[in-house]
């Protein structure tokens, strides 16, 4: 008999068999669409279509809350400024990350500014959201994982820049640590108010990428010293 997929991952993470291994993607919307040019069917989840795990995600709002607002838009791209305060491009039919084209927080004076907007407070979450579909989620038998979004990937691409911070690392490590720190805390704080709401979660995932196929971006000195402890 298949197992839902709640059931299926809580025992792998017990160690103990399961009707078959849990199997999740995450597919860049570009991906998608080739995959309906090549058959797949427009109205069905690429979830259904090849029988891979439901998971679903609870998110909040742990930005600055600077304006988002589109300044340029094509057939092929969007320019747009983010809550992040960061302005980027991004491609509508064509999977990867954005071009990131300038940003508001660059050195201490400007983060101190976007970290006092960054408290914590009810309006940062779409209860409307949680509110309706949570329920379904649970009857499914769905995995429901939190997101924690904080480390060096959002501080190199969304806050500061990629050199601003690598040169910050070894010459201003207490302000990188306190970028950290402020991301985590205002993560942790949300994600109580969500917790303690009733609208439980399952695990907790954090994306942080460190490194490129050559090696880590900085030290494991660095890491150990400056990261790690978050």
């Amino acid at each position: 008999m298949a197992m839902t997929t709640h059931e299926r991952f809580t025992r792998m993470f017990a160690h103990q068999d399961a009707d078959r291994i849990p199997i999740w993607d995450g597919p860049w919307p570009s991906t998608i669409e080739r995959w309906q040019r090549e058959g797949m069917p427009t109205d069905v989840s690429y979830v259904e279509y090849f029988d891979l795990d439901h998971l679903a995600g609870i998110l909040h709002d742990n930005s600055p809350r600077y304006e988002a607002r589109i300044l340029e838009e094509t057939d092929s791209y969007v320019v747009q400024t983010t809550p992040w305060g960061v302005t980027l491009k991004n491609w509508k039919h064509a999977g990867g990350t954005p071009k990131f084209l300038d940003l508001t927080i660059c050195d201490r004076e400007t983060w101190n500014l976007a970290k006092e907007r960054m408290t914590p407070s009810d309006d940062r979450v779409n209860w409307a959201h949680l509110k309706e579909h949570y329920p379904v989620w649970r009857e499914q038998g769905a995995w429901i994982t939190a997101g924690l979004w904080f480390g060096f990937d959002i501080t190199h691409s969304w806050i500061v820049g990629t050199e601003k911070l690598l040169m910050a690392l070894l010459s201003d490590p207490e302000w990188c640590m306190d970028m950290f720190e402020a991301h985590l805390s205002l993560n942790l704080a949300m994600l109580d108010k969500i917790w303690n709401a009733g609208y439980t979660f399952d695990c907790i995932t954090w994306p942080d990428d460190m490194g490129y196929k050559g090696g880590t971006f900085f030290s494991l000195e660095s890491y150990r010293n400056l990261l790690k402890p978050f």
